[in-house]
């Protein structure tokens, strides 16, 4: 819980929770969706917008181009976005502590430059040069931590630093002009090769299982705790959904799009994987002491600090985080060009930023979560597939996309100035 959250709820008890917490049920499903339209008109609106822009944008998108509802396009836009949707959640670390990394895209473009010289020139065995490339992105991380966390030098400052240096070493170990092809059938199958159709069915189940075990696992700890729960109604209704959404796109995925003699079927393999980081990465922020410290920094650093959080060590290692994060994300990108080059990763940082922000991750730091920077991921991959299919010019994406962040900053500004004027209030 951050600063602010805490304020709100010591503020402005409500009568109706109070009676309820001897029970140890926090309200019915009535309950729980009035306290968070209440939430939502105090400013507390997560990834709502997001996801009204992901379904405006899919409906224009479907009306005014036939192919944007194929399977073979919402195949491509998964793989499109997979890239995007780990960078994106590499960067929450760090935006929840009020940071910014600016190199992390190319941190992602020079450590995949180093593990394709390392394979091709160097004669290297994939997976030891695969291993390097994490040490780099690592070495990266804690570079930046220490002059931010240690130093003090403001983030901003220290990134865009890394973000035009990293580019000449990029240089430096390509060429000028260079290009490395991706011959690695492991890494090229990331995102060009599909899982069985039984094995899209199967990672829907695990996820069921997993959800559901991580939910009641919840409630146990909750009750143990003698901290109230939420009606069990809504753990349900948690798990259908996901069902129904899932099996609507695992049933989509496990359609025939090829155009030859040859089927083309199965959930792309890129999306478990995605999938399995999204939720360790989820866990920790949402279920452990380290996570917990890093809202409470986002939230107020002094007052962190004050509380006996080693606010230096944990900026530190979120740093290192984002750019270990950004090497998988490294890995997407060549797995779907195919090719490495001296430009590797040179504009995907600001993308990265921009998924995050459009998702409902607060750039004033201490509130977000790693799944509203998928979604804002996925916002912006409709906005680059929908525009592409419609054959308008690139322009046209980058404008779109730069208006769609500025709206999605406003409403960050707007909702947090109506949270602290709701405190006010009370």
């Amino acid at each position: 819980m951050t600063t602010g959250e805490a304020e709100r709820t010591n503020a402005s008890p409500d009568p109706i929770a109070g009676d309820l917490i001897g029970s140890g049920v926090e309200g019915g499903v009535g309950d729980q969706v009035r306290a968070w339209l209440q939430r939502v008109r105090g400013g507390e609106m997560g990834a709502l917008p997001a996801v009204g822009g992901f379904i405006v944008l899919s409906v224009m998108f479907s009306v005014l181009s036939p192919f944007f509802l194929t399977e073979r396009n919402f195949a491509n836009l998964m793989t499109q976005a997979a890239t995007l949707v780990m960078l994106g959640m590499a960067l929450v670390f760090v935006i929840l502590l009020g940071e910014i990394d600016l190199s992390a895209g190319v941190t992602a473009g020079v450590t995949m430059c180093i593990f394709i010289v390392l394979v091709n020139v160097q004669g290297f065995n994939w997976i030891a040069a695969l291993a390097v490339a994490f040490i780099a992105g690592i070495a990266i991380g804690a570079f930046i931590g220490f002059f931010v966390a240690r130093v003090g030098i403001p983030s901003f400052v220290v990134t865009l630093g890394l973000f035009l240096g990293l580019q000449g070493f990029e240089l430096i170990i390509i060429g000028s002009g260079g290009l490395y092809r991706v011959q690695i059938p492991e890494i090229l199958a990331i995102q060009n090769s599909n899982l069985p159709v039984w094995g899209g069915w199967a990672m829907l189940v695990v996820v069921l299982a997993v959800s559901a075990g991580t939910s009641f696992w919840d409630r146990a700890r909750r009750t143990r705790a003698g901290v109230p729960n939420r009606a069990i109604a809504l753990v349900w209704i948690k798990l259908g959904v996901i069902a129904a959404l899932g099996g609507i796109a695992v049933y989509i995925l496990n359609q025939d799009r090829g155009q030859s003699v040859k089927a083309v079927q199965g959930v792309p393999i890129v999306v478990p994987i995605v999938l399995v980081i999204l939720w360790l990465g989820t866990f920790v922020l949402d279920r452990t002491r380290y996570g917990r410290y890093i809202y409470a920094i986002g939230g107020n650093a002094e007052a962190a600090r004050r509380a006996g959080i080693k606010v230096v060590l944990i900026r530190w290692t979120a740093f290192i985080v984002c750019s270990t994060l950004s090497v998988v994300a490294g890995l997407f990108m060549i797995s779907k060009v195919g090719s490495v080059d001296a430009a590797a990763g040179r504009d995907l940082v600001l993308s990265g930023v921009a998924a995050a922000v459009v998702g409902g991750v607060s750039l004033f730091g201490g509130r977000g979560r790693l799944l509203h920077a998928a979604i804002g991921a996925l916002v912006i991959a409709v906005i680059t597939n929908g525009l592409g299919l419609l054959n308008l010019p690139a322009g046209v994406n980058y404008a779109v996309t730069g208006g769609v962040l500025i709206l999605a900053a406003t409403v960050d500004a707007v909702s947090r100035h109506r949270a602290g004027g709701a405190i006010l209030r009370t």
